[in-house]
Parts: C-alpha cells; sequence; structure tokens
C-alpha cells in the first residue's frame, strides 16, 4: 500500500471528518443523513491516518509530494 496522500490533503479530511461530527453531536443533521455523513466521516479518518486513498489509486491520482 504506497501512500497517496499529502499533507493539505490529510487535514481537510480531519476537518471536514470533525465539521461532521459537530454536526452530529448539536443534532443538525440526523437520520438517514446523518449514517451517510458520519461512515463518510469514518472513511476519512481512516484514510488521513493510513495516507492511503483506494479510490485515488483507482484514478491514478496522488496528493503526496515527490521525494
Amino acid at each position: 500500500m504506497k501512500k497517496n496522500m499529502g499533507t493539505v490533503d490529510k487535514v481537510i479530511r480531519i476537518m471536514v471528518a470533525v465539521i461532521i461530527l459537530i454536526l452530529y453531536f448539536t443534532q443538525v443533521i440526523s437520520g438517514t443523513l446523518a449514517v451517510i455523513l458520519l461512515i463518510l466521516a469514518g472513511i476519512f479518518v481512516v484514510t488521513s491516518l493510513l495516507g492511503f486513498c483506494p479510490l485515488y489509486l483507482l484514478l491514478g491520482l496522488s496528493t503526496r509530494k515527490k521525494e
């Protein structure tokens, strides 16, 4: 599993996940939308921690700087 996410990409994903959590816990979002967004937030956190996005691999993208 080759890392394909840059630092800015990771930070943005974590920020989006935190915003979704805040919206959920303040009951701004609920029901099916909340479940879908919470799953997305979980995926964002996991991919950020791993530094790898499977969708980027399929599309041939990388936001990581070349070394």
